[in-house]
């Protein structure tokens, strides 16, 4: 009678060690799918082992390849000299898989997100002329003081490399503005490679560390130089002072030398101090080198110009999203600072003429209105953003994966720049012209800087956004007068369309307008270096001896 029980029995416990069995297959089917899935390759390139980070999925892997092929930081660029560490702690964490690429639009093509506008075959055109020769006797010497941010002063060097040629003056390696806003004390060679600077131009002008001593207590002429002045200006107002002076001082280097309307082989060498001679000091090179690999390793990304900070927003009076307290806080720093010439702005008038820069919150709707998901990489370039998490929450909650320097490398490695902020914006120069896709919230200095650099070396993509165009649409999101999704995403799709980097010639002034505010419409020389430094490429059925540019 026990035996039809103890057959049960058997088969009860047959049967569960099989349904064991066939949990265990699924599950570890399961854990197995989804590693291949996510970690399809242990491969990161041209990471060394000390900073190799997760991977991302193969298509992402695959697509960057192919992105970044023909990528560059210079010309020649310096290999890293930092020591073998890990990685900081805070970026073991595996990035997050971006594969999936779903948009305000559904599922966006991956290409489109990333892909470079076409270059047309435009292509850097730097050589002077067949007429070009070593720099004339020099007739004096040329003391240069340079003056606001970074990108202010290195456009403002690259000119006095150029006026230096027009009136055969040998040029002092120019000081840095030490009295700006930033209270930065570094020097040329702080943030400069100074003997490659040297070096570079001795065809064009020649460069010297230091004023001769025998020349320390002569007499010195201190000239403002007329802005946006053409070539008739230096070569008869100020090489005259060569009669009675053998030293000038420049006591400002911004926007002293015009836009257009300059020789060939004066734009050249303005191109060639800009985007050859004035490479930044190896220290800055490397550790901006390995803020890129570390970018690079969550895949492609965009690096994001966030100009939110507090010069900024006290200069331009700005104050949309921003409590009473602070907006009194940056009334009064404008109010303080004498050299800013307006103290009363309205903020209002300004956003809505497209004056103002974005907020981190329109900056988070803009770039899901492109398409971009949640899971892209961002590189923040910026300083201190004004109100910290307070005014990044919105941006970060759509956004989570916002990286900056000070997140990607570890205090140490940051420890040399952390208190020159030249040198920091140096690091988030670097990364913004080698990123994939670079979207300015304004058009400041750093923003135009950039553009013209990325336009240099290939026409990268750079979306600029149409501010003025941008807050109608916002305000009209924050009335609930319109929702977030297709309609909004189709219109900041159209609009920007043709704001993307692709080739162009450089804007002329506006129409109508005369005097200094004609010169002040046009668009800056090193926004756009097109055409005088980028040509059509020569057809390769042409001898390229004597073939030229055109």
């Amino acid at each position: 009678m026990q035996w039809p029980w103890r057959r049960r029995k058997v088969v009860v416990v047959v049967l569960r060690k099989l349904l064991t069995c066939a949990i265990c297959v699924i599950a570890l089917m399961g854990l197995l799918s989804v590693r291949v899935h996510v970690f399809p390759s242990s491969k990161v390139s041209d990471l060394t082992d000390p900073y190799k980070l997760p991977t991302v999925t193969q298509q992402h892997e695959l697509n960057y390849q192919k992105l970044s092929a023909e990528k560059k930081w210079t010309q020649e660029l310096t290999p890293p000299h930092l020591s073998k560490e890990q990685a900081p702690p805070h970026l073991s964490k595996a990035p997050l898989s971006s594969h999936k690429l779903n948009g305000a639009n559904g599922s966006l093509d991956f290409e489109k997100l990333w892909k470079q506008p076409s270059n047309r075959d435009f292509v850097p055109c730097v050589q002077p002329g067949s007429n070009y020769t070593a720099p004339d006797e020099s007739r004096g010497y040329l003391l240069v003081h340079t003056n606001g941010g970074l990108n202010q002063m290195r456009a403002g060097i690259c000119d006095m490399v150029a006026v230096a040629r027009i009136i055969n003056a040998t040029l002092v390696v120019p000081e840095l503005d030490k009295r700006s806003f930033w209270q930065d004390t570094s020097n040329f060679s702080d943030v400069f490679d100074e003997d490659h600077f040297i070096n570079a131009l001795a065809n064009d002008v020649k460069v010297i560390k230091k004023l001769p001593k025998d020349l320390s207590s002569a007499t010195k002429v201190v000239m403002h130089f007329r802005s946006w002045s053409g070539l008739e200006y230096y070569r008869d107002e100020i090489a005259s002072l060569w009669e009675e002076f053998q030293v000038i001082r420049a006591a400002k280097s911004d926007s002293r030398l015009a836009n257009n309307r300059l020789p060939p082989d004066i734009q050249k060498l303005r191109c060639r101090a800009c985007y050859e001679a004035l490479r930044f000091s190896p220290k800055i090179e490397a550790m901006g080198k390995l803020l890129v690999d570390r970018m690079r390793a969550y895949g492609p990304f965009i690096a994001l110009h966030l100009r939110y900070e507090k010069d900024m927003l006290a200069f331009s009076g700005c104050t949309h999203g921003l409590s009473d307290v602070e907006a009194e806080e940056l009334r009064t720093i404008r109010e303080n600072t004498a050299y800013w010439k307006i103290k009363d702005i309205n903020a209002t008038e300004q956003r809505s003429r497209g004056y103002c820069p974005l907020t981190p919150t329109e900056v988070g709707i803009f770039l899901a209105g492109l398409g971009y998901p949640s899971n892209i990489p961002i590189y923040i370039a910026a300083g201190e953003i004004y109100g910290g998490d307070t005014h990044m929450a919105d941006l970060r909650s759509r956004y989570p994966i916002l990286m900056s320097k000070e997140k990607l490398a570890s205090v140490e490695e940051l420890e040399p720049f952390i208190n020159h902020a030249s040198q920091m914006a140096a690091l988030d120069y670097i990364v913004s012209v080698e990123s994939d896709v670079f979207i300015p919230s304004y058009s400041g200095n750093m923003a135009r800087a950039v553009e013209g650099h990325r336009r240099f070396l290939g026409h990268r993509k750079t979306i600029s956004p149409d501010r003025k165009a941008l807050v109608r649409l916002f305000d009209k999101i924050e009335k609930g007068l319109l929702m977030e999704g297709r309609k909004v995403s189709n219109r900041i799709s159209e609009i920007h369309k043709k704001l993307q980097g692709s080739p162009r010639r450089r804007r002329g002034p506006v129409s109508g307008t005369k005097g200094m505010d004609r010169f002040r419409s046009e668009e800056a020389f090193y926004v756009n270096p097109l055409p005088d430094c980028l040509c059509k490429r020569v057809s390769e059925n042409v001898n390229a001896s004597t073939a030229s540019m055109r």
